[in-house]
């Protein structure tokens, strides 16, 4: 069984979306059938991120301590049903349909992909191209991110599994499996789509690393 893992705290507005785009990533033909779950992990939810999940018939487990926790939850739940691939992402994002199968045939242990932000609305054109400029979706990228992450289940317990940070907790992972002496896939596709909005969900995390790429770009002086 693969596992596909969603962090999310407060997302019914964007998990429809990213679960639409799952269930599709799941009927690949290259995946021959073999049964996809979805573990939503709810991170102190108050919304109907809940329901929209259940709508989904994507599992659900409840946390209260960050993203970093949300993630080894739902990833604890994936194993404990016999998931033998882990396959990361974020409820504001949507996967492309060969997102699984391109992970399952990375040829590594590990798989490290790329995002895209589809909406830039409310930024500058600078920062977007400093952000293409930085996320080039090649082979061999330096970028990890839990929203096109995967792991087979035996890498992942021999590291003993996402830290439970308030964020970082995907690039610590990756960094535990480099160390462990595990291949790690680094490709260029596929990639995710994923949101610039600025109300970030976890502090940190990836609409704070916008926010500063946006702060550098506007101090930096007129060429």
């Amino acid at each position: 069984m693969i596992a596909v893992l969603i962090p999310a705290h407060n997302e019914a507005r964007r998990i429809g979306a990213c679960l639409r785009s799952v269930r599709a990533a799941a009927a690949h033909p290259a995946l021959q059938g073999e049964p996809v779950e979805i573990f939503v992990a709810l991170d102190r939810c108050s919304d109907a991120t809940a329901d929209i999940a259940a709508r989904w018939h994507a599992h659900t487990v409840a946390t209260t301590a960050g993203v970093g926790a949300a993630r080894a939850a739902a990833a604890e739940a994936a194993l404990a049903r016999g998931a033998r691939w882990l396959a990361s992402t974020d409820a504001d994002t949507r996967v492309p349909a060969h997102w699984l199968a391109g992970q399952l045939h990375c040829g590594a242990e590990v798989f490290c992909g790329p995002v895209r932000v589809a909406d830039w609305r409310g930024y500058c054109s600078a920062t977007r191209r400093a952000f293409e400029r930085w996320e080039t979706p090649v082979d061999e990228h330096p970028h990890v991110h839990g929203a096109n992450l995967g792991c087979s289940a035996d890498a992942y317990r021999a590291v003993g599994g996402f830290p439970e940070l308030r964020c970082g907790e995907d690039v610590a992972l990756v960094r535990q499996l480099a160390a462990a002496g595990i291949a790690i896939a680094r490709r260029g596709d596929p990639c995710v789509i994923t949101s610039a909005r600025r109300s970030a969900r976890a502090a940190g995390g990836f609409s704070q690393f916008l926010a500063n790429l946006e702060a550098s770009v506007e101090a930096a002086p007129a060429e």
